[in-house]
C-alpha cells in the first residue's frame, strides 16, 4: 500500500524576548520521498542560543544535499550533522563571546524507512492511530531519575531541576547523541518532534490524541493553544514538526473497451 505524508513545521516564540528555537523540513534535492525534519532548542545568552540552533539548521541541511540514499545510511547522515554542528557552535564561542548550546532532534524520511537521533531534550514521539507508541529519553537530569524509580514522569513535569540538561551540543563534552530506526511503518503512523516549550505541557496520551484527531496542520495550532495557554504568560519557545502517514487512495480501474 502506498502511504502519503501530512505534514506541518510550526512555532511560537512564547513569552521570552527572542526565539532561540529553530525548526525545519528540507526536502532531499534530488527528491524520492526523502526529507529531513530538524528541531533545534539553542541555549546561550542573548543571541548565542538562535545563533547556535541555527548553525544546527545549516549543517543538517548541506549534509542532506550531499546525502546519496543508495551509498549512504541515514545514521551516518544524522551522526554527522550532529558531531559536525556541535563542533562548529563550540568554535563559535571564541568568536562571539557567547556561551552557545543547543538542544536537536532529527527524523529522515526514506520511502518505508524512518531513522531518527536526538541530544539532550528536545523530542521525538511516534504514534499508532491514537495511542502512544515511542519517545526519545531526554538526556536530562530528571529523565535519569525516572529511569532510576527515584520520580514518576508527572513527577518530572514539574520538577524544579526539569531544565538540568546532562549533554547538549556546544559543550565542553563529547554529546550524547541516541539514534533509532523504524521500517514497520503503516497508515495510520505519525510522528512528532518538538522542543520542551510543548512538550512539557502534555502527557504523550493527550498529544497522540491530538494528532490522530486533526490534520498535520490543525493539530499544530491546537497544540500551540493549548501550550500557550496551560503556561499563564509564561511560556518557553516552542517548535514542533508533525508527520502523518496516509493511505494514498486507490486508483479506479480503467474498464476495458471491447475489441
Amino acid at each position: 500500500m502506498s502511504l502519503l505524508i501530512d505534514a506541518c513545521v510550526a512555532q511560537h516564540q512564547g513569552d521570552r524576548k527572542e526565539q532561540q528555537d529553530r525548526v525545519a523540513l528540507f526536502p532531499h534535492p534530488n527528491g524520492g520521498g526523502v526529507a529531513l525534519a530538524v528541531v533545534a532548542d539553542g541555549m546561550g545568552g542573548h543571541t548565542g542560543g538562535a545563533l547556535a540552533a541555527q548553525q544546527v539548521l545549516h549543517t543538517s541541511c548541506n549534509n542532506l544535499e550531499r546525502f546519496s540514499v543508495r551509498s549512504e545510511s541515514s545514521q551516518a547522515l544524522l551522526e554527522s550533522s550532529f558531531n559536525e554542528a556541535h563542533m562548529l557552535i563550540k568554535a563559535s564561542r571564541f568568536m562571539n563571546e557567547k556561551d552557545p548550546h543547543s538542544t536537536a532532534v532529527m527524523l529522515i524520511l526514506q520511502p518505508g524507512k524512518v531513522s531518527w537521533a536526538h541530544c539532550g531534550d528536545s523530542r521525538l514521539y511516534r504514534f499508532r492511530g491514537d495511542q502512544p507508541f515511542f519517545r526519545t529519553t531526554d538526556h536530562s537530569y530528571v529523565e535519569q531519575l525516572v529511569a532510576k524509580g527515584k520520580i514518576t514522569p508527572d513527577q518530572a513535569l514539574v520538577h524544579p531541576n526539569r531544565n538540568i540538561l546532562v549533554t547538549s551540543l556546544g559543550g565542553n563534552e563529547t554529546p550524547k547523541i541516541d539514534f533509532g530506526e523504524a521500517e514497520d511503518l503503516q497508515a495510520g503512523d505519525s510522528f512528532l518532534l518538538c522542543s520542551d516549550g510543548l512538550w512539557g505541557y502534555f502527557g504523550d496520551a493527550e498529544l497522540a490524541g491530538v494528532v490522530a484527531a486533526y490534520s498535520a496542520r490543525e493539530a499544530s495550532r491546537v497544540m500551540i493553544r493549548r501550550a500557550r495557554s496551560r503556561a499563564q504568560g509564561e511560556g518557553d519557545n516552542l517548535s514542533v514538526v508533525i508527520l502523518k502517514l496516509v493511505a494514498a487512495p486507490e486508483k479506479p480501474l480503467t474498464p476495458q473497451k471491447k475489441q
